[in-house]
């Protein structure tokens, strides 16, 4: 797979997810309109009203956690959000923190504000009978879209169904794109801590401080939080771990496919590199100063930005908006926060999917005799293909089929997260809990359009979301099967165990803890099941990883 590939699928991915924000946004004031008994909720700026939802679980939509991050406040650490004196009626989601609107949105999307800079709000959701002080765990999601997109109001990312099982949830918005991750000599200076560029992180410490102060008036335990985030928002655990700013904010963390460890993911850049950055689109844009930049609406400014870099360049418009090493937010590269052991140590419990970003399944999807294997093992790795072979060997068709399937999964962010496992414990002093996701999701019902395939039709990247979040039924067309069900109930039990105890054991499902001496990971599948990992096959994989998205070699393109 080439990177416009890659770009194209992550197109369609936010293209999708926008479209549901929109249709959330615009029917949530008309539908959650029933008043909670006991409300209004007194938090520390003001008092707040949600509604009650078909499941009796009750909501708070858009609650804001700081204050507007426009005008002079663009590229700002967050301030604290002003304090109101009527009741605040959070009954419907806001917009999206401003991002660059798809070409592709589907025609029937609401064509209705859908985006604001004015963006920083969160959702709660309680159980029906949670009370103020009722020391509830709390489980705090971190949404993806390859720090370029997203939304905490996705249907897909409700944590409704987290919440009838007994946990406080709350989603939290952060900036994204140019107004997340725009580093800038002026901007450093300013800031008072030398450090530009990691906006949208900041958002989500900001998030979580919120968390701290108010979130035992809706019956949450502000001592029990669990973080959990898929793809960016993994990324962004990842970042969280490491940064000294959110220490103390959170007890466990629960990551899904992200992780800035090679081969999967992206080492993020220096501040320097950042700032260059940032003066070159100033200057490519002809504007003279930082204020110049403020002033330009958002809107212009995502439409320019992309406009320098033409129709093909994805979502962050040419523009690398991704967390930087800022000597604030990220005192150095995370990777080497962890082997100094200064990362916030905590019980993690982290996953992957089979065919997961990075993953090499792209190749060996074709792979279904002994020949095919052969064939394509030599093209990817060359000169090491004998030492591949005896490391994965394959004396039918069936074993090299279940060759292609390791190597899917032991690439890419099934390696980058499982590095993160290993490191966790090697420089931790907390438990550790890998998973990884191989079950196809079944196809569209018949006489339905097809199934829509953002990343690969397999047990592909953020096709877990949905089954570890219990959202299922927002995808209506999709032939759900009573296995299905019963897999998401499960991995939904799993972390409210997780997060009431640090460990995602069940009655149903045992999880291993970790250990790099000997490997084990929860497989959830066809069936749930214990897989022990060959730790030499892992590190023969990373060592001959290609880069995300690129093909591994000039024979297997």
């Amino acid at each position: 797979m080439t990177r416009n590939v890659f770009t194209n699928r992550l197109i369609r991915h936010i293209a999708f997810a926008t479209a549901l924000t929109a249709i959330s946004t615009l029917t949530a004031a008309a539908q959650n309109t029933n008043s909670i008994p006991g409300d209004p909720i007194a938090i520390d700026t003001g008092k707040v009203a949600g509604t009650i939802l078909d499941n009796g679980v009750h909501a708070y939509f858009g609650i804001p956690f700081a204050a507007p991050p426009v005008g002079e406040l663009r590229w700002h650490e967050p301030l604290p959000a002003k304090p109101w004196t009527n009741i605040y009626s959070a009954n419907a989601p806001r917009p999206a923190c401003g991002q660059r609107s798809p070409a592709n949105r589907p025609a029937d999307a609401p064509n209705a504000e859908q985006y604001s800079e004015d963006c920083l709000y969160l959702n709660v959701w309680t159980p029906p009978d949670a009370k103020a002080g009722a020391k509830l765990p709390v489980i705090v999601y971190i949404y993806g879209g390859g720090f370029s997109a997203g939304s905490p109001s996705i249907p897909g990312y409700s944590g409704a169904h987290l919440a009838k099982k007994g946990a406080v949830t709350v989603n939290i918005a952060y900036r994204v794109g140019i107004f997340g991750y725009f580093a800038h000599p002026e901007l450093s200076k300013e800031s008072g801590h030398n450090a530009s560029g990691d906006w949208g992180s900041y958002d989500q410490v900001a998030g979580l401080r919120w968390v701290q102060r108010n979130i035992a008036a809706f019956g949450g335990d502000p001592a029990n939080v669990t973080v959990m985030g898929q793809s960016a928002g993994s990324e962004s655990v990842y970042q969280l771990q490491a940064s000294p700013l959110a220490h103390g904010l959170f007890a466990k963390l629960s990551p899904w496919s992200g992780a800035d460890l090679a081969p999967g993911g992206q080492v993020p850049h220096s501040l320097a590199e950042g700032e260059a950055a940032g003066l070159k689109l100033q200057q490519a844009l002809n504007l003279n100063s930082l204020a110049d930049l403020r002033a330009i609406p958002w809107q212009q400014l995502l439409d320019d930005q992309s406009k320098l870099a033409g129709p093909q360049a994805g979502p962050g418009g040419g523009f690398q908006t991704r967390p930087i090493v800022d000597g604030y937010f990220l005192p150095d590269v995370p990777d080497k926060i962890f082997k100094a052991g200064k990362q916030n140590d905590v019980p993690l419990y982290t996953s992957s999917t089979q065919e997961d970003l990075g993953s090499a399944m792209q190749f060996y999807d074709n792979v279904h005799t002994v020949a095919d294997l052969q064939k394509i093992g030599r093209d990817t790795f060359g000169d090491a293909a004998d030492e591949f072979f005896r490391l994965f060997p394959a004396a039918n068709d069936q074993e090299a089929r279940n060759v292609a399937l390791i190597v899917s999964g032991d690439t890419g962010f099934g390696v980058s997260n499982r590095d993160w496992a290993r490191d966790q414990v090697l420089y931790g002093k907390n438990p550790v809990y890998l998973a990884q996701w191989a079950h196809v999701p079944p196809p569209n019902k018949p006489g339905t359009p097809p199934a829509r395939s953002m990343f690969g039709s397999g047990p592909s990247h953020a096709s877990d979301i949905v089954y570890w979040l219990g959202t299922y039924d927002t995808q209506p067309n999709r032939a759900w099967t009573d296995w299905d069900r019963e897999l998401s109930e499960k991995m939904q039990d799993t972390l409210i165990a997780f997060a009431k105890t640090g460990n995602p054991s069940t009655a149903a499902v045992k999880v291993p803890r970790y250990d790099p001496n000997n490997e084990q990971r929860i497989v959830f599948g066809d069936s749930i099941y214990i897989d022990k990992l060959n730790t030499q096959q892992i590190e023969f994989l990373r060592a001959h990883a290609p880069k995300r998205g690129a093909p591994p070699s000039p024979a297997a393109r």
